[in-house]
């Protein structure tokens, strides 16, 4: 087997041939990173490889992509592939196509190349390394067929930096103490929806507060903080609480967590990788026997999408004691309130007041989260250090004009709601296109009881924005407000507004920031720091104590809120080592 000690110590010839399968019939590229030896980690190792790729000139890089083969292409059929390719191809079961899926393969393959110039590129071994399906890989191929030249020559350089990871692991015989782990539990609990899933090609992963999918969750992750050597329990709000005790007299907790409920046809990652990240470490340090110098808390937070009650934070802000207990009246869309639902479960909604925790006692709360956008992903880093959680405001919007027939009614006299809506639409885009790290969004857009031929009488619409700086983000909405005011006067369109979320920015706390950022450094990648533009539920914990959000890459472009969300093992098990790292040097000793 070669070590990472090996290739320090060789000359550059056999540096080269040593990690001739890295990188498909790409000798240039071990020869170019061979000067930047010795190389502390296999981390290191690893980007010093990829930032060749990356600063290779794109004839070279396209020499790259053309040096690999077709998926199940005339290579496969011939046995001329590398050994490397010929491992990753059988993994996922490709040399057993049927006829109709090789003729799938063979059509993909013909009208990619004819689109592209170049072979399609995939890492078949998957986020986990387990191998990817037939029907999910010819599901990707017909995708990325969709995509624009430039964005697909990106998308297969990441793919080829994901195979060569895959295979200096292997090389190197590097076992992920965490990311397996990590990967698994996701699946497991990834495959409980409050949805029919009878076909995992449509899986719809949809798990709403209190709903059976939701509630069986929660149970599995109390099992898994109890056998990861936690003391476990579920509160009055559906939070799932693990706490692993410190040996150390009157220590303080610092916590953890993120939310377990999801959004609609959502992804498999979004606020459950910090929940079972933080499980795994535990685990590890109950096994070796490691207890921290304060107590570690994880929290499963009950809710933090608004999916079922259209209330957000639920969980947290049980946490941080502010809980609106007005909103155990809200309802579902069945009509069932927030409190026949706790009821239901077995809670007791008189406790929910007893659950805030007490800011004297705390140490802070760093949240581990995948990125939900595509910054760390175009950067080739696997994490990120988050500085700040934007600020939102948000607001539904209706507009009533006068419906009147398509036909019959001039341009000049018509009291036209959606042409209003239209219009500011395009304000909201053209205003908060102007702010340094703000954002607007109009997500929702409705025309109630519509017609062909009938001028629309009356829209509904959502209004988000967001920035990271509040005084950005409180300018804009007045912009936006006062526009709308002028767009509908003009058009003689009435309006109302009804602000549904007003929440502040949260900066994190430099000095946990820094913590998480020279743990990150001594992993061997250089620290990133960005913003986060979603809310999550460290913006509830602020307001009790200082937070800190680790970032993962996340794939797929940075897609979230969809089932193509997706991360890698080895992304998961280095932000749990790094995360590790910080929990054993928050505080000198």
């Amino acid at each position: 087997m070669t070590t990472l000690s090996d290739l320090n110590g060789c000359d550059a010839a056999t540096f080269v041939e040593r990690l001739d399968g890295i990188y498909e019939h790409s000798p240039w590229i071990p020869q170019r990173a061979a000067a930047q030896r010795p190389f502390a980690n296999a981390t290191a190792l690893k980007l010093a490889l990829l930032g060749v790729v990356s600063a290779a000139s794109l004839d070279e890089q396209l020499g790259l992509i053309r040096a690999h083969p077709e998926l199940a292409g005339k290579a496969a059929v011939a046995g001329q592939l590398t050994a490397e390719s010929t491992s990753e191809q059988a993994k996922s079961g490709l040399h057993l196509c049927s006829a109709e899926e090789f003729a799938t393969l063979h059509r993909l393959n013909a009208d990619y190349n004819a689109k592209f110039g170049f072979p399609f590129i995939l890492a078949v071994k998957g986020p986990d390394g387990q191998g990817l399906t037939r029907r999910h890989i010819i599901a990707t191929f017909t995708r990325r067929l969709k995509n624009q030249r430039a964005d697909e020559i990106a998308e297969c350089l990441r793919q080829i930096k994901r195979i060569a990871e895959i295979r200096l692991n292997d090389l190197l015989g590097l076992t992920l103490d965490f990311g397996p782990t990590i990967m698994r539990w996701s699946e497991t609990i990834g495959a409980w929806s409050d949805s029919d899933n009878s076909g995992d090609a449509d899986f719809d992963l949809t798990c709403a507060y209190m709903t059976p999918a939701h509630r069986r969750t929660a149970a599995q992750l109390a099992d898994w903080m109890r056998e990861a050597g936690m003391e476990s329990h579920i509160d009055a709000v559906g939070n799932v609480v693990g706490v692993y005790r410190s040996d150390v007299p009157d220590a303080k907790t610092l916590m953890t967590g993120s939310h377990y409920d999801t959004v609609r046809n959502g992804g498999k990652y979004d606020g459950r990788l910090g929940i079972l990240l933080p499980i795994a470490i535990v685990r590890h340090l109950h096994q070796r026997g490691e207890k921290l110098p304060y107590h570690f808390e994880i929290v499963g937070f009950a809710e933090e999408e608004g999916v079922r009650f259209k209330s957000t934070f639920l969980g947290s802000n049980a946490v941080a004691g502010r809980f609106d207990l007005s909103l155990l009246d809200q309802t579902d869309a069945d009509g069932v309130t927030v409190r026949d639902a706790l009821t239901a479960a077995g809670h007791d909604v008189a406790a929910i007041p007893r659950i805030a925790r007490d800011p004297a006692t705390l140490l802070g709360f760093v949240e581990v989260h995948i990125e939900q956008g595509p910054v760390l992903l175009e950067r080739d880093l696997a994490l990120g250090v988050v500085t700040a959680i934007a600020g939102s405001s948000r607001y539904l919007v209706e507009l009533t004009g006068l419906a009147s027939h398509a036909g019959t009614t001039p341009m000049t006299m018509r009291k036209d709601a959606a042409a209003a809506a239209a219009e500011i639409v395009l304000l909201v885009e053209r205003r908060c296109a102007q702010g340094v790290a703000l954002v607007g969004t109009v997500g929702q857009l409705q025309v109630p009881g519509g017609s062909v031929n009938v001028i629309p009488g009356a829209c509904k619409l959502s209004l988000d924005i967001r920035a990271a700086d509040d005084a950005v983000r409180l300018a804009a909405v007045k912009d936006v407000l006062d526009g709308i005011a002028e767009i509908c006067a003009r058009r003689q369109v009435e309006f109302s507004l009804q602000r549904i979320v007003d929440a502040a920015a949260a900066p994190c706390a430099p000095r946990l920031m820094d913590r998480l950022g020279t743990a990150i450094e001594r992993a061997g990648l250089p620290r990133f720091d960005l913003l986060s533009g979603a809310g999550h539920d460290a913006m509830a914990m602020a307001a009790i104590t200082d937070v800190a959000m680790l970032f993962t890459r996340c794939g797929n472009g940075g897609i979230s809120h969809n089932p193509l969300e997706t991360m890698t093992a080895d992304d998961a098990d280095i932000a749990a080592q790094v995360l590790l790292d910080f929990l054993r040097n928050l505080i000198e000793r």
